[in-house]
């Protein structure tokens, strides 16, 4: 089987990692071409047998379609996956969207792709050290919808170190984890402190009230959330590391864009369609933006 990877960050590297150790014919789809891809766990480094390429022309040799893409990219950048992804898919590929956010079919929708679009919610706490290099710290998790692209995709990994769920309420599942998003991102990044941050009483009620928004909104989307979501999502904060961090607050003091478009622009476009007012998620949404536009030490 031929899978394609598109995008060589940590969470690409890791399932290129994934589908090599399946046994499947790989290649990472990259910005700058680098020698070769490596992962660590466990104590362990390996090459991972997978081709490099920069551009589509390098793939195939016009042999047509491949039967597994997977889009890797950070969620601001899905059109650079386009020209991609219009070379490699056919009516019966599968676009597995290895994203944050729920928006993930409506992300391609313009391309008009011709295969199957399956949403994932993905749990691997990885770490890109260098081009070509990612470290895997823990957790190798991977939801899907419990349908038959969501059942095709996930025998691709049959047998590899990543745990693939197939989930029947795959969209409160994927709102579950917007709801993280959507406070420890935002609160990290224009805080710039990490978790500890959300043992100040301050910061707990305002975490509370997004939240609140947030739950709001994907009920009405119809996720299934229980009377105690909120609670239960803060008492993951207050047990998790106070010196760890979130990908956006990694992303601002990098200076690289941020996913708050796709995070919290999701909650307030999804507010807007359904009705739910969401004037603080709405307040955070401008204050990234405003942020995202303004590297740190500049004004």
């Amino acid at each position: 089987m031929k899978a394609v990877v598109i995008g060589a960050g940590a969470i690409g590297g890791y399932l290129a990692a994934m589908l090599d150790e399946a046994g499947h014919d790989v290649s990472l789809c990259v910005r700058t071409p680098f020698d070769e891809l490596t992962l660590e766990e466990d104590g362990e480094v390996r090459k991972v047998a997978a081709k490099i390429v920069a551009e589509p022309g390098e793939l195939n040799d016009g042999a047509g379609p491949v039967d597994l893409v997977v889009v890797a990219t950070k969620a601001q950048d899905t059109g650079s996956a386009r020209p991609w992804l219009e070379a490699l898919v056919g009516p019966q590929t599968l676009v597995l969207m290895a994203q944050n956010g729920v928006e993930h079919e409506e992300r391609v929708a313009a391309f008009e792709l011709s295969g199957s679009v399956v949403p994932s919610i993905v749990y691997i706490a990885a770490e890109r050290v260098a081009p070509g290099r990612v470290v895997h710290h823990y957790s190798s998790r991977m939801v899907l919808p419990d349908d038959a692209a969501g059942r095709r995709v996930a025998g691709y990994f049959s047998g590899t170190k990543l745990t693939v769920e197939i989930e029947p309420e795959f969209l409160t599942a994927a709102w579950r984890k917007l709801l993280s998003n959507v406070v420890a991102n935002p609160v990290t990044a224009l805080t710039l402190r990490r978790m500890g941050v959300f043992r100040d009483e301050a910061i707990r009620q305002l975490a509370i009230t997004l939240l609140a928004e947030a739950i709001a909104v994907g009920r009405a989307a119809g996720a299934k959330f229980g009377d105690d979501e909120h609670e239960r999502l803060l008492n993951q904060y207050a047990r998790a590391n106070p010196d760890s961090g979130s990908s956006m607050l990694y992303d601002r003091l990098a200076g690289r864009p941020l996913e708050h478009e796709y995070l919290t622009g999701a909650v307030v476009r999804a507010g807007e369609r359904h009705g739910v007012a969401t004037p603080l998620n709405a307040a955070i949404l401008a204050l990234l933006s405003a942020v995202d536009r303004t590297p740190i030490g500049r004004s």
